[in-house]
Formats: C-alpha cells, structure tokens, sequence
C-alpha cells in the first residue's frame, strides 16, 4: 500500500521561519505567495538547503583519512578494504596516512601489547582533531584470547574509541560497516569519543 506524501509547494514547508512565508494563503486573511514565491516556482523542490554545521558534517564524513596502525592479523583485513573488491574510495577513504598529522581516523587492528601502547598514544595526540578511532577486532576492542600482562587488555584504556567492530579477525565487510556507523555519527553532529568521554578506567 502506497502512502502518499504532502508535496512540499511553498518554502515555508522547508522549514524557512520568516513572517512574510508563514502568513496563511487560504481563509479569509489570505495574503497569498508574494511576487518572490511566484517567481520561484518550483525552484525551491530542486534547491539544496542545510545549516553550516550539517555541511561540515557532511564533509568530515566524506573526506576522512584513515591512519595505518596494524599491529596483527586484524591489518591484513583492513589492508584489503583498499582492493577494488570493497573500493573504500567511494567513501573518499582510500589515501591511508603514514604520518598522523595528516590523518584524523585511527584504525586500530590487532592486539595492542603494553610496549606499543606509548607509541600508540604518542600517534594519537599527534592527529589533528577532530578526530575518531576505530577498534577492529576482538584484540583490540576487549583483548580477545590474549588475557595475560603482556597485552592490553582493551585499547580504549588509552584512547577513546568511538566504534568497535567485532570479530577476530573481522571480515573487511565488518570494517566497511563500521566505518559507515562512524560517518552516520558524524553526519548526526554526535561529537567525538574523547569529547564526550575520556579513558576507560
């Protein structure tokens, strides 16, 4: 069953809050459209409108570069996101970084032992903000197998990670699906992990 939608004619139904478009075209202190909604015509169904904040959202979510962080078997997945079976290019994602100043999505795949976690936290505070990370994998969401001293037993104990995809190792379809949770996030202006939160304790 089909259900049919009011179409939108005037730009007052665009959310446009002007007194001049909220005066009533209909009943007995009818105005009618001004010379400038009739010259518009339906212009208005065929023009973009958005607030500064959503287009900048848009734009971190479109341009994105993701950091290269693989520490074990987690990276082979992630390196094959960039192969045009899965084509990350079409979410602008494919220039992955080796400097973290230019990059703003840390990707951490793989277990994440005590020595590397200086390092990682050193890489991190380098990358310009905004910016997000991803824990790929069991390992380096919660440690997975690896319940010993030599391994960290979850990375977000030394950052804050705003997307866990789970697996081990998760497929690339796992990482896709992640990464486009990530841009829903960014798209619906919710802020950073590590402003809404800091380290796990």
């Amino acid at each position: 069953m089909a259900i049919a939608r009011k179409k939108k004619t005037r730009l007052a139904d665009y959310g446009l809050q002007t007194e001049r478009l909220l005066w009533p075209t209909k009943g007995p202190n009818a105005k009618g459209p001004g010379v400038f909604e009739q010259e518009l015509g339906d212009l208005e169904s065929r023009l973009g409108l958005t607030t500064l904040e959503k287009a900048v959202a848009w734009a971190q979510s479109k341009s994105m570069w993701p950091d290269t962080f693989g520490l074990a078997c987690c990276a082979i997945e992630m390196m094959a996101i960039v192969s045009s079976r899965y084509d990350i290019a079409r979410f602008g994602m494919e220039a992955f970084r080796s400097s973290p100043r230019q990059a703003d999505l840390l990707i951490v795949s793989g277990r994440v032992a005590h020595k590397m976690a200086a390092p990682l936290r050193q890489i991190y505070d380098q990358m310009l903000e905004p910016k997000w990370v991803i824990a790929m994998g069991a390992c380096a969401s919660s440690a997975g197998m690896f319940n010993n001293y030599a391994v960290l037993q979850g990375v977000d104990k030394i950052v804050a990670v705003d997307i866990y995809v789970p697996g081990c190792p998760p497929r690339p379809e796992a990482l896709m699906e992640g990464i486009v949770r990530l841009h829903e996030k960014v798209q619906a202006g919710v802020p950073p992990a590590y402003e809404l939160r800091g380290v796990a304790s």
